[in-house]
This record gives C-alpha cells, sequence and structure tokens, in this order.
C-alpha cells in the first residue's frame, strides 16, 4: 500500500494547510511542463495529485488511515510469524552446531589426557634412564679410582724394591681422578623440576617430596585447563621464586581468577499495552529453543530487560545474559510514548468552538474528557495517571490528541457563515 505522506513528505500528524503547502510544492517540482526530458514526470505528477485528494478531504484521510494501520498490523503479525520460523530454524541450526562443538570437545579433551600420559610416561623414562647413567658413571668413577689405587700400590712395592719411582706420577693419577669428578658433577647442570628445587630449600624429607609432586601436579592441571601447553620457567634464576609463590598461595587459600564471561543473547519481546499495565511476565523463545520468561515492571516501547545468567553455557566459563528488548504492538486507537498513552479524539465544529465533555476509550476503558472552548486540531488534553507504571510506583498519563472534524455532508449556513468571515461582510 503506498504511504501518501511520505508522496508529500509531511508526517502523518500534519494539518490541512501543511499537507496544501506541500502539494503545492511538490506539484510544481515535479511538473510535466518543468520535466519534459523525464519520461516518468507524468506519474509521479498523478501520483501526487491522488496522494492529495486523499489527504485533503478529512472523511477520506481518516478513512486512509485506518485502512493503513490494518495493512501495517497484517504486516507486523507477518514479520513476527517469520521472525519465529526463522527462530525456530536457527534454534535447530544452534542445536546441530552445540552437538558437533560438544563431540569435538570431547575428542581434544581425550587426546589431550592421552598426550599428558604419554608425556608423563616419557618424563618418568627420561628420569629412569638418567638415573641409569648416572649409576653406570658413578660405578665407573669407583673403578678407574680402585684401578689408580691398585697401580699406586703397586708402584710404591716396586720402589720399595728396586728404585724410587719417577715424582708426578702420583699427581697425575690425582688429576685424573679429580677429572673424572668434574665429568660426573658436569651433569648436574640439567633443568631443575620443583622436586630438585624443593629438596634444594627445604631437604629431601618425605614431605617436601609430596608438596613438590603436588605442585607438579596442579602446574599441569592448571595448564592443561587453559589449553596452552607446558612450559618450563622463564629463568632458572626465577624458578625458587615461583615455586615459593606457589607454596604461599596454597597456604593462604588464594582463590583463582574467576573464568571469563560467555556472550550475551540479545532477543525481542513483542508485547501488547495490557501486558504492560498488568505488569506480567511474558514468555519468548531464544534461538536455542529454550523459553524464558520476561518481567515487565517498570518497562515500556525500548527499554532492554537484561535476565542474568540465562544466556549462552559454555564450558570453563560463566554463564552470559539473556538481553530482551521491549516492543509493543501498536493498535489502531493507542501509541505508546514512553511512559504515556496516546489517542484520538475526533470532535465537530461546534464542539471545538463552544466547548464540550465526552468520554473517550482509555486502555482501561472509557474517561471523560472536558474540551475546552475554542480548542484548536491538534491540542492535547493530559489526564495524569492513567499511563503506565513507571516501576517507581508512578503512572504516565493517557494525552488525548483532539481532531476538529468536518461533517459528512455540507452544511449550507456553515458555508455562507464561513464565506463571509473570509470576506469581510458581517451582518
Amino acid at each position: 500500500m503506498r504511504d501518501f505522506y511520505s508522496v508529500l513528505g509531511v508526517k502523518r500528524d500534519a494539518g490541512a494547510d501543511e499537507i496544501k503547502a506541500a502539494w503545492r510544492s511538490k506539484a510544481k517540482s515535479v511538473h510535466p511542463d518543468q520535466n519534459r526530458d523525464d519520461p516518468q514526470a507524468n506519474n509521479r505528477f498523478a501520483e501526487i495529485g491522488r496522494a492529495y485528494e486523499v489527504l485533503k478531504d478529512p472523511a477520506k484521510r481518516n478513512r486512509y488511515d485506518q485502512q493503513r494501520v490494518k495493512v501495517e498490523a497484517m504486516e507486523r503479525e507477518q514479520t513476527i510469524m517469520q521472525q519465529r520460523q526463522s527462530a525456530r530454524e536457527a534454534a535447530e541450526k544452534a542445536k546441530q552446531a552445540k552437538a558437533n562443538a560438544e563431540r569435538i570437545l570431547a575428542e581434544l579433551a581425550q587426546a589431550e589426557a592421552a598426550k599428558a600420559k604419554a608425556d608423563t610416561a616419557a618424563a618418568h623414562a627420561v628420569q629412569a634412564a638418567k638415573a641409569a647413567q648416572a649409576h653406570a658413571q658413578k660405578a665407573e668413577a669407583q673403578s678407574a679410582q680402585a684401578q689408580s689405587a691398585h697401580a699406586q700400590a703397586q708402584a710404591q712395592a716396586e720402589q720399595a724394591d728396586t728404585q724410587p719411582s719417577q715424582p708426578g706420577q702420583q699427581s697425575q693419577a690425582a688429576g685424573q681422578q679429580d677429572k673424572k669428578t668434574d665429568a660426573a658433577g658436569a651433569h648436574s647442570g640439567k633443568p631443575q623440576g620443583p622436586e630438585d628445587l624443593v629438596s634444594r630449600i627445604f631437604g629431601e624429607s618425605p614431605e617436601a617430596a609430596a608438596a613438590a609432586e603436588n605442585l607438579r601436579r596442579d602446574a599441569e592441571a592448571a595448564e592443561l585447563a587453559e589449553g596452552t601447553r607446558l612450559r618450563a620457567p622463564s629463568s632458572p634464576l626465577l624458578a625458587p621464586i615461583e615455586l615459593i609463590s606457589s607454596l604461599v598461595r596454597r597456604i593462604r587459600g588464594v582463590p583463582p581468577p574467576p573464568p571469563e564471561k560467555a556472550p550475551d543473547v540479545f532477543s525481542e519481546a513483542v508485547v501488547a499495552i495490557s501486558d504492560l499495565l498488568e505488569q506480567k511476565s511474558v514468555p519468548i523463545t531464544l534461538n536455542d529453543g529454550r523459553e524464558v520468561r520476561v518481567p515487565l515492571d517498570g518497562v515500556t516501547e525500548g527499554h532492554v530487560v537484561r535476565l542474568k545468567a540465562q544466556g549462552l553455557k559454555f564450558q570453563g566459563m560463566q554463564r552470559g545474559d539473556v538481553a530482551v528488548t521491549i516492543k509493543v504492538v501498536r493498535t489502531e486507537k493507542f501509541l505508546v510514548d514512553a511512559y504515556d498513552i496516546r489517542t484520538v479524539l475526533p470532535i465537530t465544529l461546534e464542539n471545538a468552538v463552544l466547548g464540550c465533555e465526552v468520554e473517550v476509550e482509555g486502555p482501561e476503558g472509557m474517561v471523560k474528557v472536558t474540551v475546552p472552548a475554542w480548542s484548536n486540531s491538534d491540542q492535547v488534553i493530559r489526564i495524569d495517571e492513567l499511563g503506565l507504571p513507571d516501576g517507581a510506583g508512578g503512572r504516565g498519563a493517557l494525552l488525548v490528541e483532539l481532531r476538529v472534524m468536518l461533517w459528512e455532508k455540507p452544511d449550507e449556513k456553515v458555508t455562507d457563515l464561513m464565506r463571509l468571515m473570509r470576506e469581510g461582510l458581517y451582518l
């Protein structure tokens, strides 16, 4: 349905003078005589004429407004149905994606566990090999020392029997023994783990060994949970400091840092004015198929209601929130403006000039309204405490907009009176 208001470039609450001025401006700018090179000029000029023909007549304009409101309501209903269908399809896709993600996470967890087990076995094997190598080196050093002692004793015996032995022989044997001892000690320059550091600081007691083993397991579990690879200390000099810091945190019971929060889920809730007046909660369906209830305490059009810890949930993360934007369904009679409710009251010309008392339909029933004398069209009468609850114990207002309407059939007396007033002939 073509929007005649947009064709003329005016608002929907524009007065007759504004509509007439807009029509004249548009008709002058798109007139075919002014746009002879434009083949669409005739169509645009005719469309502007049809729009003005409808909007200049109050009765036709009223019927057009009512018909357009119905069309917009049908379009919104179709849009809501399409959104619900899209939401159901998205929820189904989200379920499938969630199942795939859980399966992939399970496979990754199994792979990480197998890798950790293999790394532990490899570490034990390396330690066993190093221990065997150290034992062999120690045995070789003892054997060399025994051979040296035997050679020294034999040399002394020969010296005692025959002649003095050469000087420096004993010092050479001692030097060879010192070199072997230094070579055995060079193997101790390997990177030190938590067990070695605890042994150096607290001794080689069973309690110190158990504390080192607990620290090593905690560090591996923390790094595996964070998804990072196990790594050695950044510097050999800082390793004791890091170990002591870990022991202090463990003794004091310092809690770990809070996990990261999952992203929020955004949705919309389409509600009626009666729902806002009753302050009741309404159900909505999220993209993942879950149904949650949205409270409507002190909210209106455009407000965002945040549902704590009801959003996405991932392993190792805090659960996110659900942010729901409130959308109020527009009706033919009422329009929500913040916490106020707007409605239109058509009145006749004589009631606008002389004033009257009439009843207007409100969202909760009929309301008496006093129209003051000499009231203009688009004048607003404010009735407090008949709007939406604001959540602080108060309510908005009912805003009644006056709309002066002429009779359906022309009246000759009124026509003559208006002609006399325009021409200035007063009797």
